[in-house]
């Protein structure tokens, strides 16, 4: 097997040259080839004055194909959607909920996890956060969805998503998972973990621009939930758009009836043209690249005299490191890395750190240098 490139992946990213970018579990970066295919998008619309805009559908098949082979499942499973916020509002805003159902949730989740289960006390449910340490103790029969993240963004917690998922099958309980601070550094099967519905925002290690994003939906959920959005996309008929169906939609079984309407394209190709290369590259050489940094990186925070979770507690092999530095506060560390050109972030009294596979050992030696 050759080597790989890292060095020619990196100068696809522009920024890099002039920043040392940790960070990517806030914003990550976007290579040459993606903003390409927004541009080559964009020039044939002027060339074609948009003549061919039912093939443009045809191509979002085609990405919708490639995202469902990065993740191991059908292409009827993906819908496009603009942000992970969109697909858990579809699912909570879809469940038929009964006074006393419990949702469960673990601490330090993403804000999404909290602010939709808390609107819903209104109806009766019951909002559970727990730590890991007692997650399996907080299940009970009145347990009707489990809401978490496949890595957790303040404090990079990986939860053991098999053991969960087994758990919560056995028990009849809906697994949600919000892959965003992992998918495109962490592989990720579908088949294996078999989540009820699977969020994805594309614009952090997706790379991608804001708005394009996907999420996967069980056929079984499917029977089920109905669609949030309802237009001119939603009966199935919708391709015969010169003599376009007028009444109730007639659904179709596939996960793009819940797309409704017309699709951000450009940004679509632009998340094609990323995960096309990480594919070329290999999911897997991505992920020992990724957790390789992590763990150089918590060498340099240690060195530092940072004091590190992943230290004392199971399930923090990810690739977001989280530090603590005692006498000084996370927020302020971060500004001032950002003075000297390296950022990183902050979140609840952590320091963020967050390499991705176009960052290399010149940006940890930048990091421990600005520490110092």
């Amino acid at each position: 097997m050759m080597a790989t490139d890292w060095a020619g992946i990196r100068a696809e990213f522009p920024s890099l040259t002039e920043w040392t970018y940790l960070n990517t579990a806030t914003f990550g970066q976007m290579p040459r080839r993606a903003a390409q295919a927004v541009a080559r998008h964009f020039a044939a619309r002027d060339e074609r004055a948009c003549s061919d805009i039912m093939r443009w559908f045809d191509d979002a098949d085609g990405i919708r194909a490639r995202v469902a082979a990065f993740i191991h499942c059908q292409a009827s499973d993906i819908a496009f959607i603009h942000n992970a916020s969109a697909g858990l509002s579809l699912l909570l805003g879809g469940i038929d909920w009964k006074t006393g159902d419990q949702i469960v949730t673990l601490k330090d989740e993403f804000p999404n996890h909290y602010y939709y289960p808390s609107h819903l006390r209104g109806a009766g449910v019951e909002f559970v956060v727990t730590p890991w340490e007692t997650f399996h103790d907080s299940l009970t029969a009145r347990t009707r969805l489990v809401a978490i993240s496949t890595v957790n963004y303040s404090t990079g917690f990986r939860p053991p998503l098999g053991e969960i998922s087994e758990t919560l099958r056995r028990r009849g309980i809906m697994l949600y998972l919000d892959g965003t601070q992992s998918l495109g550094a962490l592989p990720f099967d579908v088949s294996q973990i078999r989540p009820d519905l699977l969020a994805v925002d594309a614009y952090k290690w997706l790379l991608s621009p804001n708005g394009a994003g996907f999420m996967y939906v069980s056929p079984e959920l499917r029977e089920r939930l109905a669609p949030a959005v309802i237009g001119w996309r939603s009966d199935r008929d919708w391709r015969n758009h010169e003599n376009l169906h007028h009444g109730a939609p007639r659904f179709a079984s596939e996960a793009e009836k819940y797309e409704g309407g017309m699709l951000p394209f450009a940004l679509l190709y632009a998340m094609d043209a990323v995960i096309e290369m990480i594919e070329t590259i290999g999911q897997r050489q991505i992920e020992q690249r990724v957790l390789d940094l992590a763990a150089k990186t918590r060498d340099v925070l240690r060195a530092a005299g940072a004091v590190l979770s992943a230290d004392s507690n199971p399930h923090f092999d990810s690739q977001i490191v989280t530090a603590r530095f005692a006498g000084r506060e996370a927020p302020a560390i971060a500004r001032q890395l950002e003075s000297r050109k390296v950022l990183v972030a902050a979140r609840h009294g952590n320091l963020r750190v967050s390499p991705h596979f176009y960052n290399d050992e010149t940006d940890l030696a930048h990091l421990a240098e600005a520490l110092a």
